[in-house]
């Protein structure tokens, strides 16, 4: 049947949300069919607002309203300790998880030829610059459990050079599912990944974690 173009329209836009599909997207489309018009204002002008006002830290790239994030700003983190994270997604479940007192790193990419993707030069060039500038004395590679999370981590221990191994470099240890996804990780398996983290060795790939 010839479904209004509006009606399509939002399914479309709707549809490239990360595990939404037509199906999904069409019966959203729906439910927002039978909510007061109030409601979608509200609705646009949070997608709005979210656009205008949510910026990128200077300093580790999470999200933030200000120049710096609040997690930069806060005087009482560990500074001695840099953990480094694919996205701002998993940032963000480090730190609703509470197992985690000290400052991070969003990489904004990963490792992965076969996706044609990899970390941008200017965050690794940043991240080698906080840890000079900090004092730092270990950084922990929050990275997912497969072998793309494998190759970003010795992408960035080749980074650092020089500066290991006067910076201890680890990586979250068993509790993560292989192949599974740091963002979508409870707290429980946080804190066990994070107290058994192990420090890198110079062999390629090492041990899985």
């Amino acid at each position: 049947m010839s479904l209004p173009v509006s009606f399509s329209r939002l399914v479309s836009l709707l549809g490239k949300f990360p595990g939404v599909g037509e199906k999904t997207a069409r019966r959203m489309v729906f439910y927002m069919l039978e909510q007061d018009p109030g409601w979608a204002r509200s609705l646009s002008q949070a997608v709005f607002d979210l656009r205008e006002e949510v910026r990128t830290c200077a300093f580790c790239g999470n999200i933030t309203t200000e120049e710096i994030c609040g997690i930069c700003a806060d005087t009482m983190r560990d500074r001695t300790k840099i953990c480094v994270i694919e996205t701002q997604e998993d940032c963000v479940a480090m730190e609703q998880s509470g197992v985690y007192g000290g400052l991070y790193h969003v990489l904004g990419g990963r490792c992965s030829p076969l996706e044609d993707q990899e970390v941008p030069a200017e965050s690794l060039e940043r991240l080698k610059n906080r840890i000079a500038e900090l004092g730092v004395r270990e950084v922990i590679l929050a990275l997912s459990p497969r072998i793309e999370g494998d190759m970003t981590a010795y992408m960035i221990q080749d980074a650092l050079g020089s500066q290991l191994p006067a910076v201890k470099l680890s990586r979250l240890s068993y509790g993560l599912p292989v192949g599974g996804s740091i963002g979508y990780a409870d707290r429980a398996t946080l804190h066990v990944a994070l107290e058994a983290r192990r420090e890198m060795d110079s062999g390629l790939f090492g041990d899985r974690l």
